[in-house]
């Protein structure tokens, strides 16, 4: 579908986050905007320590500029840009952000990561900050709905080239740009989006989440100097989604906009891995708990999944614990063998962990195209001949079966208790909850640093 003859979608989107005002915000959108806060916050810190954080600052540290804003989980203060870059980076490290499930992108990491960094530089309400955040994800979702599944099958990593939109146009809300200058910051977003599916199992993954939010801070900050760009750089015969897409649909992005908020359709995870594995974790472990089953028990697994699971998820034989994520096998077998499916399930020692291996090695998945992304089948093949089935229906996380606000606390403790210890976290939870009242945003960091 061609875009109206009366505005095109990057100025339409442009006009949007310029004219929206914060009082025409719904009510549970707001508090969906500090779910994904509280999410993204805890991810981000829970990360800090990782490899993949360690490596990137130790890169940059002697590069960076002016001490302006946090990072996350840490005590170093580095510039603008590069705390975007690296906040980013670190809360998509675990694999365990949200996720906006029409077109599994990860929409708070480069959204948040810019907004916050600017804000602890250029101070703003955390009323404001909220409203800038739903700004951005509705943007790059929208983005991503008129793109996908066409811009991702053919390899690109959606969250980080529609992120780099979310981020260009919250950070241009918060720097109140013109409608022009707002036109320029998405189009110079859009010939900097990037983010290769090649690169998952690695760590430039998360890298590309920090990316976009760096670029797309950067694109804020151009156009604020009205640093300009094409006026159609979405839409362009040789923009966005007429390059980076062989099918697109401009009513994604201009339908009901500024009346549907695409956060309402946010998603958290409650295991850190790609969300279309959730559905064979959530199987074997209620298969384990009611069954009470030890991996000794198990001569073999049965998966049946959505087509996207084995073309995401197909490692045999992961070597790291990126790569587990990666891995429908690895994932069933320590779901069976420790009845989880965070954090600890994906070191590189749990992915080589014998017992693990052994487990992994019986484990088989075939494709059931009948199946919603949400659900799977899992049958469990008992030494003693026994045979075991779940139908998972709504795998948790999913819209039909949401984490609960406590269960997003839960997470974040889970996360942060280690890095922050459990007071700390517990005024992190606070913070967030309270953001809308805040008279600076940028304060929400000084709750996630270590002192």
């Amino acid at each position: 579908m061609e875009p109206s003859d009366d505005i095109a979608p990057t100025r339409a989107l442009a006009r949007f986050a310029r004219e929206s005002r914060a009082r025409d915000l719904p009510g549970p959108v707001r508090h969906e905007a500090k779910r994904a806060v509280m999410n993204w916050i805890g991810c981000a810190v829970g990360a800090s320590r990782h490899a993949t954080v360690e490596r990137e600052v130790a890169a940059l540290l002697p590069f960076v500029g002016p001490a302006q804003a946090s990072i996350l989980g840490r005590n170093e203060r580095i510039d603008i840009l590069n705390a975007a870059l690296v906040n980013g980076t670190s809360s998509h490290t675990f694999d365990f952000d949200d996720t906006h499930l029409r077109t599994v992108i990860h929409p708070a990491g480069p959204v948040a990561s810019a907004l916050l960094a600017l804000a602890e530089f250029k101070p703003c309400s955390g009323h404001d900050f909220l409203h800038a955040l739903a700004i951005g994800i509705d943007v790059e979702c929208r983005i991503g709905n008129a793109v996908y599944p066409s811009h991702y099958d053919v390899g690109w990593h959606i969250t980080g080239t529609t992120g780099v939109f979310g981020a260009a146009a919250a950070c241009g809300r918060l720097l109140e740009l013109t409608e022009e200058q707002m036109v320029w910051a998405l189009g110079i977003a859009a010939t900097t989006a990037c983010g290769l599916r090649e690169m998952f199992g690695s760590m430039c993954k998360p890298l590309h989440v920090g990316w976009a939010a760096r670029s797309g801070l950067t694109a804020a900050l151009l156009a604020q100097r009205d640093f300009t760009s094409s006026e159609h750089g979405i839409e362009g015969r040789r923009a966005f989604a007429n390059v980076l897409a062989t099918e697109r649909d401009y009513a994604q992005i201009t339908d009901e906009l500024g009346k549907r908020w695409e956060l309402a359709r946010n998603t958290y995870k409650p295991f850190a891995c790609g969300i279309v594995v959730h559905p064979t974790i959530d199987g074997c472990i209620v298969l384990r708990r009611e069954h009470r089953l030890l991996g000794d028990d198990i001569a073999g697994i049965e998966l049946l999944v959505h087509p996207l699971v084995l073309e995401l998820t197909g490692k045999r034989e992961p070597k790291v614990g990126l790569e587990g994520k990666f891995s429908v096998f690895h994932c069933a077998a320590v779901a069976i063998i420790d009845g989880a499916g965070g954090v600890a399930q994906f070191s590189d020692a749990r992915v080589l962990d014998p017992k693990v291996v052994a487990l992994r090695n019986v484990v088989s998945a075939a494709v059931d195209p009948s199946l919603a992304e949400d659900q799977a089948v899992v049958t469990i093949m008992l030494r003693d001949g026994r045979r075991l089935t779940k139908r998972v229906e709504h795998a948790i996380g999913s819209l039909d079966h949401p984490m609960t606000d406590r269960d997003l606390e839960h997470k974040l403790h889970g996360l942060c208790d280690e890095v922050l210890g459990s007071r700390r976290s517990d005024e992190l939870i606070a913070a967030c909850w309270n953001l809308d009242a805040s008279p600076n945003a940028g304060d929400l960091a000084k709750r996630a640093v270590v002192v």
